[in-house]
C-alpha cells in the first residue's frame, strides 16, 4: 500500500492478498478501479474512495468480475497502479488457474503505468494452468520475507524491484 500515493488511480483484482491490500487503502483518497465484488464492497465503505467496478461475468466462488465485457471496459481506461495477484511464480512468469482471469488480468496490465505483483512465498517455484506474463514484465513485486535467497535473485535479475512486505503479528492477531 506505500506504493501507492495519495490522490492516485489504482486498480486492484480479486483474492485474498489484494484484498488485505485493499484494507491498508482503505480511508485514503484514492481512485480505485476493480473487478472484484468484495474489494468494491469494503471500498465503496470510504467517502475518500472514488469507486470504479469492473463489469462482466461473475465468477461464482471469487465474485471476480472477467471475461469479454470486462475487457471491453479495461481497453478505455488508464490507471497509475495495477496490483495483481497470483496462484503462481516460476521461471518462465507468473500464473493463475483460470483462463478467463488471465485474460482480464491481461487487460489490467495494459490499462496501468506500473504493473505490480502481490504474492505470498508460498506462490514461488510453482505451476498454474495459464501464463500471465514473464517475470520482467512487471515493475515490482511484493512479497513475505519468507522468499528464498535464490528467488530474491532471480526476481532482481530480471529487472523486477522486489518489497519485501512488512510482517505485523499483532495486526494478524487482530484480524483472526
Amino acid at each position: 500500500a506505500t506504493l501507492v500515493d495519495d490522490g492516485e488511480t489504482v486498480l486492484l483484482d480479486g483474492g485474498s492478498t489484494t484484498y488485505e491490500v485493499a484494507r491498508l487503502l482503505l480511508g485514503r483518497p484514492l481512485q480505485v478501479v476493480t473487478n472484484s465484488m468484495p474489494v468494491a464492497n469494503l471500498m465503496a465503505s470510504s467517502a475518500d474512495c472514488d469507486l470504479v467496478l469492473i463489469g462482466g461475468n461473475v465468477h461464482f466462488r471469487t465474485g471476480v468480475t472477467m471475461g469479454p465485457f470486462a475487457n471491453t471496459m479495461l481497453r478505455d481506461l488508464n490507471v497509475q497502479h495495477t496490483i495483481l495477484s497470483v496462484a503462481a511464480v516460476n521461471q518462465r512468469g507468473f500464473f493463475n488457474s483460470n483462463i478467463l482471469q488471465v485474460e482480464t488480468q491481461r487487460a489490467m496490465l495494459a490499462a496501468c503505468d506500473e504493473p505490480i505483483i502481490v504474492a505470498d512465498s508460498t506462490k514461488f517455484g510453482s505451476s498454474s494452468l495459464s501464463r500471465l506474463c514473464a517475470l520482467d514484465e512487471v515493475s515490482r513485486l511484493v512479497v513475505d520475507a519468507e522468499v528464498t535467497g535464490r528467488w530474491r535473485e532471480r526476481i532482481e535479475q530480471a529487472g523486477v524491484q522486489l518489497h519485501i512486505a512488512p510482517f505485523n503479528a499483532e495486526k494478524n492477531k487482530e484480524s483472526a
